[in-house]
Parts: structure tokens; sequence; C-alpha cells
């Protein structure tokens, strides 16, 4: 599928702009087409090359895609470099940043999706490292049906945003949509202490949950640049799949309304 590649500045509450960069399908002489939209957010680094090439990826598949600078209440929407100042910048700004002001670039994005003529209304999020965390806590908005979280840091120990005391996981239970999280088990940001807390959690509150821990998978594994040797190519494509399994199925196909009737499994081999 074609995609044309743009840029939206909207205005934010908080006296800035935050650029979202937009990835749309393009079909040759259907120029009403209508596509389900998918928020993608970035690591701590912002919209980098990795960043695009994965949301182009998603929109090549039939999908709306925005990319949001989460940064602009700081810096302008040009990525941090992968370096050691890039890296203590984007880890400063994760925690100098208000909840509020997340949940609002948030809010802008779905906003800007819905009022997209050529955007089905229904909205995916996904994303990497902080992205993954952001993406699970768009799914607090009812208007998001799914999200595919990778490697989201932060939630076990609610440490995202100013004073470092984020609710996402005390709040899980809001969620209506279907999550899958995926952790590598040697994920150093994640230890298993964290991952079977939001497991636990997220359980105990119904969520539909695929929840993924992948062998010998370490943080950062779907980066790939200067992945610091951790990026790992095959399980990346298994992830892609697994997200696009998602996506179709809560996204691109209109399944109705849910009948309410429990599923009774049969006990056969």
């Amino acid at each position: 599928m074609l995609l044309k590649e743009s840029y939206v500045d909207v205005d934010t509450s908080y006296n800035t702009k935050m650029r979202m960069y937009v990835f749309h399908p393009v079909i040759p002489n259907y120029p009403k087409a209508k596509f389900p939209g998918v928020i993608v957010y970035s690591e701590i680094y912002q919209v980098t090359g990795p960043v695009a090439r994965f949301a182009r990826d998603i929109a090549g598949q039939g999908y709306v895609v925005v990319a949001p600078s989460i940064y602009h209440n700081f810096v302008d929407h040009e990525p941090l470099a992968y370096d050691v100042e890039g890296t203590d910048n984007g880890n400063l700004f994760k925690i100098e940043k208000e909840l509020k002001s997340y949940d609002e670039d948030n809010a802008l994005a779905i906003e800007y999706l819905k009022n997209l003529p050529t955007c089905t209304g229904k909205i995916g999020a996904t994303g990497m490292c902080l992205g993954g965390h952001l993406a699970f806590r768009a799914a607090l908005d009812p208007r998001v049906q799914a999200a595919f979280c990778f490697f989201a840091t932060d939630i076990h120990n609610h440490a995202l945003g100013k004073g470092q005391n984020d609710d996402s996981l005390a709040r899980s239970s809001e969620i209506k949509g279907e999550l899958v999280m995926v952790f590598g088990d040697k994920d150093n940001h994640v230890p298993l202490e964290g991952r079977d807390l939001i497991r636990s959690t997220l359980r105990k509150h119904n969520t539909q949950l695929t929840f993924i821990e992948i062998n010998e998978a370490q943080h950062a594994f779907i980066r790939d640049e200067f992945s610091k040797d951790r990026y790992n190519p095959a399980i990346t494509k298994a992830c892609f799949e697994w997200l696009l399994e998602l996506f179709h199925r809560r996204l691109a196909l209109d399944l109705g309304d849910n009948d309410g009737k429990e599923i009774e499994i049969e006990d056969v081999c």
C-alpha cells in the first residue's frame, strides 16, 4: 500500500504546539477510502528513524498512523540523539512532564484521527518503552479499542510524569479495550516482580489481555538502530504479526456489539 507522509502542529493548553507526524495509506483512484487510526508513541527520544519506520510499517497495512512528538513542553519536535546527552534529556523530560499533559496529548491525537474524513473512527495505540506506557495509558480512554504495548516502562512502579506518582495501574480497571503487553524476560527496566504485578493486576480486573514474556529478549529489542546489541529481528517480526492480528480484529473488522453471553469452554482434547 502506498503512503503519504505529512505532519500537523496542534495547539495544547500549555501554550505549545505538538507536532504529529502523519503516515496515511493511499489507494490510487479511491480518494474517499477510510482506514482505522493508530497512535504510535515513541520511546524517550521522540520520533526517531526507528519509530518512523515502525509507523510506516503499520500504515502500510491500512491504518492512518499519527506519531506525536511528546516533549513539546521542553523542546521542539526534533528527535533526541541516541547518545548520553539525548538519553539524559529524555529521561529527565519523561519525569518533568505533567501527567495531565501526557493525557492531553493523547486526547488531541484521538480527536485528530476522529475528525479525519478518511478515518473510520476506530482507534488503536502502540508504543515502545515510554511509548508502551503511553499506549497503556491511552487505553484508559474508552475511544481506544486496542493497545499493543512493547516493554512498557514505569507502570509497575508508577514513576511516569512529574512527581513520579502516576495512576496508570491503579486505574487499569477502566480499560475497556483489548491489551497485548510484550516484555523480554531479560528486561532490566521491568523486572520479573514488576511484570508479575502488572499481569496479576490486569487479570484481577478481567482485562482483555494477552501477556507475552519472550525468552532471552532484552529491553528495546525491536529498535533496529542504536539498540546496544539488543535488536532481535526475528522476534520483532513475530511481534509485528501479533500487533496486526490485534488491530485487524479490533479495528478493521466490524464485530458489532458484544452479546454479553458467557462462553462455555468444552472439556475436550
